[in-house]
């Protein structure tokens, strides 16, 4: 079940700890996209917190969120570019989207494979997407004094294999969240510290979350391709009234 939008946008924008976990989150997806200049980016679930850098250079981008969860205005501001959609219908025709970024969308859907055959048809040929998920195996994921405490967490494996059975290629993967899930003063302070160590460290044993890259590839049909010639439907049709000559 999706959370509650007021209480994703008291959390990343109103906790210390929340602006934390923005901030770790966001600053790896720079790492792995650091520039989107002319391209449609869309987020969905609660992916605003990570798109703002892309407002400068993007052609478009748009952040949908479920009725679910309910909608908020975004960026401050500046003009409104979130929707409210339904979780398995976006108002996105076709292969519109160059990058896609999904938080807080995949672990708290009813409906998962029908969320990712949306993500994978809103995608152009060639385009990208990140999902982010909660860490099975994480501190994060078993606090629920954070929005990563609901939903399915994941391990590495089952997040790639779900995203292989909807034909998504797996292009990388990455974590983040190396912090304690805390409001302590002392977890807060020595956050930091955490998130330079953790990054030393194998990625399906660190991190509260994963972020995993996949694109769309759409592969051309291969072999020798025969023209059949249809018959002429008229000529059959004279055929009836009209007998032709025997050939012979």
């Amino acid at each position: 079940m999706h959370l509650d939008v007021q209480d994703l946008r008291n959390f990343y924008y109103r906790s210390t700890l929340g602006r934390a976990a923005q901030a770790s989150v966001r600053n790896r997806l720079l790492e792995l996209w650091p520039e989107a200049a002319g391209q449609t980016v869309a987020g969905f679930g609660f992916a605003a917190p990570l798109m703002r850098p892309y407002l400068a250079e993007a052609r478009r981008v748009i952040a949908l969120m479920p009725g679910p969860q309910g909608v908020m205005q975004w960026p401050a501001g500046m003009p409104n570019v979130s929707v409210l959609c339904e979780e398995t219908s976006w108002p996105i025709e076709t292969g519109r989207v160059d990058r896609l970024v999904v938080m807080h969308g995949l672990e708290t859907s009813e409906r998962p494979s029908q969320l990712l055959e949306e993500c994978r048809r809103v995608l152009g040929p060639g385009g990208r997407a990140i999902f982010v998920v909660p860490n099975r195996a994480g501190f994060w994921a078993r606090s629920d004094k954070t929005p990563f405490g609901y939903g399915r967490p994941y391990t590495l494996i089952q997040l790639e294999n779900q995203l292989r059975l909807h034909e998504f290629t797996i292009e990388r993967h990455a974590a983040a969240l190396y912090r304690m899930p805390s409001q302590k003063r002392f977890w807060l302070k020595s956050g930091a510290l955490f998130e330079r160590v953790g990054r030393r460290l194998p990625t399906m044993l660190a991190g509260g979350v994963f972020m995993v890259e996949v694109s769309k590839q759409t592969h051309p049909q291969h072999g020798h391709m025969t023209k059949v010639k249809r018959a002429n439907p008229i000529r059959v049709l004279e055929g009836l009234s009209n007998p032709l000559p025997d050939p012979a």
